[in-house]
């Protein structure tokens, strides 16, 4: 009898499309579902910026004194819509629960497991499509009001966690960057960070190459999972998709629903961001702000800012002052920047869990259900690291590190 090599992928964001594509290659015959097309939502709107720095948990102690100044001031990178406090309560209570030392070291360093090698991956996932959509021009770190011992502080920190990173001053950052403004001080410089010049683009060209290979599309949304002992059904509002082998659920934000109707408990937030696309030029690489809490990225139709923080629920209307605010910000940042009008505005719900980590790996009671979602703010750097793990689950095969920090298990 012929071995069952169907499997089925439910999302096309960014995870969902390094996830088809990976297992395309590797033999099996994939079907991607996605309702909304191919790389939307977050894989269209984020910063660009393959943060392979960012090691870190955000369910951080020194968090908490800041909050309430956060909270009251109309630029802060956070805001939490006061409708929606009671039903975030308690996944900030399980965000709280993870700041104790030995869990944010742990955190920590499941992070740079997922981040050391996510820009080899890509290289190995686009071969040569990589140089036409990822540059590795590294990313600033800049310090405005910073003294030059807490920027130090800053840079042991990175350092000591193993992160490739070099202290610029003034002078330095300058010839690296001759339009910021004269108030930036200082810098880190991280030397092992892309970005990419269109993050749709990137997309689109892993959904080519799947779809060479002979992968298959979708554009429905799937409402019914179905288990059977040795396969997976599936159906959608217009109709029945039977005996996958395996499936691979990759719905970002969406993911909730889903697990619930296999049994799973996911803690999952919709920690919305919002950017602002300036049809203008004036960076040559990622530049975020220690001060100001966001991130300029140069792209092929502008400059892209964005980084800001919202609890409101996954369907509430944007509320676009958020992106338009981030203007203020990079007037501030850049030189001859004054003129500058409002660009586009987007919002898109990043998946964030308490712990900081996604959830990577087989289901628990499902051997044949395998999920691979939750990656909060680092999506677009994880996603091909992610597509290499989620290849071994399936074929049963050793992963190249522990997977089991990433476990769904760890919220049952």
């Amino acid at each position: 009898m012929t071995k069952n090599k169907k499997i089925a992928v439910i999302g096309a964001g960014i995870v969902g499309l390094c996830n088809a594509l990976q297992l395309q290659r590797h033999g099996y015959q994939v079907t991607l579902f996605d309702p909304n097309g191919i790389g939307t939502k977050c894989s269209i709107g984020n910063a660009g910026h393959f943060a392979t720095e960012q090691v870190f948990p955000l369910a951080d102690k020194a968090l908490l004194g800041k909050l309430p100044k956060m909270l009251m001031d109309s630029l802060s990178p956070l805001r939490i819509d006061w409708r929606y406090i009671l039903k975030a309560l308690p996944w900030f209570a399980r965000f709280c629960a993870n700041m104790p030392t030995d869990k944010y070291r742990r955190n920590s360093t499941a992070l740079k497991a997922l981040n050391t090698p996510a820009l080899d991956s890509y290289k190995r996932l686009l071969g040569d499509n990589f140089n036409d959509h990822i540059k590795l021009n590294g990313s600033l770190l800049t310090f405005e009001n910073f003294s030059l011992r807490a920027v130090e502080k800053v840079y042991h920190t990175y350092s000591s966690n193993g992160v490739n990173v070099e202290l610029l001053d003034k002078q330095a950052v300058h010839a690296l960057e001759p339009q910021l403004s004269d108030q930036v001080n200082y810098a880190l410089l991280f030397k092992d960070v892309g970005h990419t010049p269109d993050p749709h683009q990137l997309s689109l060209c892993i959904y080519d190459m799947f779809v060479n290979l002979g992968g298959e599309f979708i554009e429905q949304a799937i409402t019914e999972i179905n288990v059977q002992s040795n396969s997976v059904d599936l159906t959608t509002p217009q109709s029945e998709h039977n005996h996958f082998a395996k499936i691979v659920i990759c719905t970002g934000a969406w993911s909730k629903d889903l697990c619930a109707q296999l049994g799973y408990k996911l803690p999952i937030e919709a920690e919305r961001g919002y950017h602002n696309m300036l049809s203008t030029h004036a960076l040559t690489r990622p530049v975020a702000s220690a001060d100001r809490q966001f991130i300029m990225t140069p792209m092929q139709s502008g400059l892209r800012l964005a980084g800001t923080v919202e609890f409101a629920g996954l369907n509430t209307a944007p509320l676009y002052t958020r992106a338009a605010r981030l203007l203020t910000h990079a007037k501030a940042m850049l030189k001859a920047f004054a003129d500058v009008e409002q660009g586009t505005h987007w919002m898109g719900p990043r998946p964030s869990l308490p712990d900081s980590l996604p959830v990577i790996g087989a289901a628990p009671n499902h051997q044949n259900v395998i999920f691979a979602l939750g990656h909060q703010h680092l999506g677009l750097t994880q996603a091909a690291i992610t597509s290499e793990l989620i290849a071994n689950v399936v074929a049963k095969q050793p992963t190249v590190f522990d997977i089991t920090p990433y476990s769904i298990a760890r919220f049952q």
